[in-house]
């Protein structure tokens, strides 16, 4: 996220770094769309906004992450004093510490590098640790899109409200679609990331790295797959729906105006307009 989450304390995200034994000044880095990052030395800490995520789900995804520091390609996430994946640092936000990964990076929409598909063989033919999360078919905020589909209700602007209401007809579709395609998922199961896009890929001098797993889960290899080339309408139809529900999400009254808002509304129309 590009701007500094409300309602976050600095001292409550030095004390929730002091948990995990990292002292320094953090700083604030703005980057991707869904949490908050900051670097500190060595470590690199990611926030979650519990408005949007689960907490129960985020500490399974990092308990998983943290059993699979084995496998050279995971970045996993460091463990607190107490032993936590995941500390909170108040009734909001949740924090979780990686190590710094020195590489490069693409961004989401870039070509993946040449090897991704042997890591992400690799990956499907691991053993899952027994507390793995089951990656969920349906979107997680189906009911809410439902919902706005049912009554917009308020928006930030009109012009959000407007490309909304102009699109409802082709949501209703896509969602039927969702619906059909998903009779026809494979009914293997295997350890997946889950968004092994460029922007999640970071290449290293000791090879390919995948960050950010706290969308790990069981799932058909194709949650993986489609994004490094192979098929399946059925992912790439709920990547789309997905991101409309969350756009949609902090395009409502009463979030904060801010930058993150006016790019959530270029994202929206476009995502839309490719439905």
């Amino acid at each position: 996220m590009e701007d500094v989450p409300a309602g976050l304390a600095d001292e409550e995200l030095r004390a929730g770094l002091a948990r995990f034994g990292v002292t320094g000044t953090p700083v604030h880095a703005p980057l991707g769309f869904g949490d908050h990052h900051w670097t500190v030395g060595d470590h690199f800490t990611s926030v979650a906004d519990l408005t949007t995520k689960s907490l129960a789900g985020l500490r399974q995804a990092m308990e998983t992450a943290a059993s699979l520091r084995h496998l050279p390609f995971v970045v996993a996430p460091l463990r607190a004093g107490d032993g936590s994946a995941v500390v909170l640092l108040n009734d909001r936000y949740a924090l979780s510490v990686f190590p710094f990964v020195r590489g490069e990076a693409g961004t989401f929409g870039d070509p993946l590098p040449d090897g991704i598909d042997e890591l992400l063989a690799a990956l499907h033919a691991t053993e899952p640790p027994p507390h793995t999360p089951v990656a969920a078919l349906d979107l997680p905020g189906r009911a809410a899109l439902a919902a706005l589909l049912d009554d917009p209700g308020e928006w930030f602007s009109a012009a959000a409200r407007e490309v909304f209401v102009a699109h409802a007809g082709r949501i209703r579709a896509a969602l039927t679609e969702l619906d059909r395609l998903a009779t026809a998922l494979p009914d293997a199961r295997v350890l997946t990331h889950g968004e092994p896009h460029a922007g999640n890929v970071i290449s290293t001098p000791d090879g390919l790295v995948l960050v950010d797993w706290d969308t790990v889960g069981l799932a058909p290899p194709e949650r993986d797959l489609w994004l490094a080339g192979g098929q399946s309408s059925f992912y790439a139809l709920r990547w789309r729906l997905d991101d409309i529900a969350q756009f949609s999400e902090k395009l409502r009254a009463p979030h904060e105006r801010s930058r993150d808002a006016e790019l959530s509304l270029h994202y929206l129309t476009t995502t839309l307009e490719a439905l």
